[in-house]
């Protein structure tokens, strides 16, 4: 066994996405985003005539955002200090959704705020990369960090033994994200998030299971 091994997503974890994305398509693209009162299918829409943006359109707008963009973001409130106390007792790695063609922008980009640590890209749901990576690692405890529920459920369903932390980081958001049904905590600053990881990894593995192994997850 090797140190235990926390695996954490960036975006509204590590740093801001929603706010500077919103700031730079209302300026840029006469875009409205707003997920407070909808999901994101609906979030994006025109500012002149409220229409919705074809799935198309903001796939291209994602693209375009961290092509150039990626400057805008700036670390979640405590993050990074957290993370290099907690650098201390475990290893810490990024699983992030961010396609290969950003991988490298990615890395600098958590570097340059002193989060130097293995990035890992990834498209769709984190439980099958997550599970690799730990049986790799096999570390004596791992711990997962994401905003979102479906990442958890898909982690519940790959790697049942590792703990679940459901934090967003982005207060304009937080209130209005249910808790992720399959994490073990809700917690949405590093404050309380420090001392809970800090508190899973000396207790050992996740006990099993929280949910059905049988169930159709993804």
């Amino acid at each position: 066994m090797t140190r235990p091994l926390i695996i954490t997503d960036c975006d509204e974890v590590l740093l801001h996405m929603v706010v500077p994305l919103r700031a730079w398509l209302d300026e840029t693209h006469a875009v409205d985003f707003d997920m407070r009162e909808r999901g994101f299918a609906e979030a994006l829409r025109h500012k002149d005539s409220g229409v919705v943006l074809e799935r198309e359109h903001v796939w291209q707008l994602l693209i375009a955002f961290f092509d150039t963009e990626m400057h805008r973001q700036s670390p979640i409130a405590g993050a990074v200090e957290a993370l290099g106390r907690l650098a201390q007792v475990a290893d810490i790695e990024v699983l992030t959704n961010i396609g290969e063609r950003h991988h490298r922008q990615r890395v600098e980009q958590l570097a340059a705020y002193g989060l130097d640590m293995p990035v890992h890209w990834n498209n769709g749901p984190k439980g099958r990369p997550l599970a690799r990576i730990v049986a790799a690692r096999a570390p004596s405890v791992a711990l997962f960090i994401d905003d979102l529920a479906e990442h958890h459920e898909s982690v519940a369903r790959h790697a049942p033994d590792v703990w679940r932390l459901h934090f967003v980081g982005e207060p304009d958001i937080a209130a209005d994200v249910p808790d992720a049904p399959h994490a073990h905590a809700r917690i949405d600053n590093w404050v309380a998030a420090e001392a809970w990881i800090m508190d899973r990894l000396a207790q050992g593995p996740a006990p099993l299971p929280l949910i059905p192994t049988d169930g159709a997850l993804s």
